[in-house]
């Protein structure tokens, strides 16, 4: 006769579960990690952009504004400095009207992460 298949113990069975749980736990960490590093690298990158942008607007806003007051020197000269004083208070209201909007919208950090967690879950709730 032919012996029973011995199937494998509670604590072998345990063991494999656990190591599969460690092993989702590590893949998902390093998914977080990489996720977090892109997010960092992408912030860096557009705060480089901005800074340099805001530099050259800067410098020609100042250019600009000083070839105006000296175009109008002899006959509107506080006209030209109060017209372009009111044009930048109100181009600067709206662009921080602006970022506070977008600042304040949902970002996608975490998503892809979210998105496996939930389907992990999603399995282990259908038996899978």
């Amino acid at each position: 006769m032919s012996e029973p298949a011995k199937s494998p113990g509670l604590l072998a069975s345990l063991r494999q579960l656990m190591a599969t749980v460690l092993e989702t736990a590590q893949l998902r960490l390093a998914l977080l990690s990489n996720e977090i590093e892109q997010e960092k690298l992408r912030l860096f990158d557009g705060l480089l952009w901005a800074g340099l942008a805001l530099l050259l607007l800067g410098l020609g806003a100042l250019l600009l504004c000083a070839f105006i007051v000296v175009l109008f020197w002899d006959s509107h000269r506080l006209l030209a400095l109060g017209t372009l004083a009111l044009l930048f208070l109100g181009a600067g209201s709206l662009l921080l009207a602006r970022a506070r909007t977008r600042l304040q919208s949902q970002g996608g950090l975490f998503q892809s992460s979210a998105t496996e967690l939930g389907r992990d879950r999603a399995g282990l709730d259908t038996g899978e």
